[in-house]
């Protein structure tokens, strides 16, 4: 499911189409993710709230499944895997701010959140943040052949 809060306009079928491409690479066809694009106030808010820090960000990723690695035995299962809340005036910001278009930051930003729902990290532990950049950069190149992007 995708929701559009925000002000700015997003191109849901080019989101649904990466969204399943990610999931299909990294074996979770059947598996589901919830996402929502917000404004900067409501992501400051919901960042002081289940992150207790009073200011905006990028990228949010609420997993539905806490312990990721022991409860999925096997991927051909549907399994809700969680939402993805994303700042589109943030990803503008930082899409003008890298040079790059702003689809592409959307595109970084979700690859971003889906793989926190699969249990990925990159704070606390720098090998850990290492193999979820590899992964970043993996699919990221996958998304230039398949979506000219």
């Amino acid at each position: 499911m995708i929701q559009n809060h925000s002000r700015t306009k997003i191109d849901r079928q080019r989101v649904k189409r990466w969204v399943s491409l990610i999931l299909k690479k990294l074996g979770y066809l059947k598996s589901e993710i919830s996402i929502l694009f917000i404004d900067d106030m409501e992501m400051r808010i919901l960042n002081k709230r289940y992150r207790g820090k009073d200011k905006t960000t990028d990228v949010l990723s609420f997993p539905q499944i806490s312990d990721f690695k022991s409860a999925i035995r096997n991927p051909q299962f549907a399994i809700l895997l969680g939402d993805v809340v994303i700042s589109l005036e943030t990803a503008k910001r930082q899409a003008k701010e890298s040079g790059h278009p702003f689809n592409r930051e959307v595109i970084i930003l979700l690859t971003h959140g889906i793989l926190h729902l699969l249990g990925y990290d990159h704070e606390g532990d720098k090998k850990k943040a290492v193999e979820m950049r590899r992964k970043e950069k993996e699919l990221m190149s996958l998304g230039v052949s398949e979506l000219g992007s």
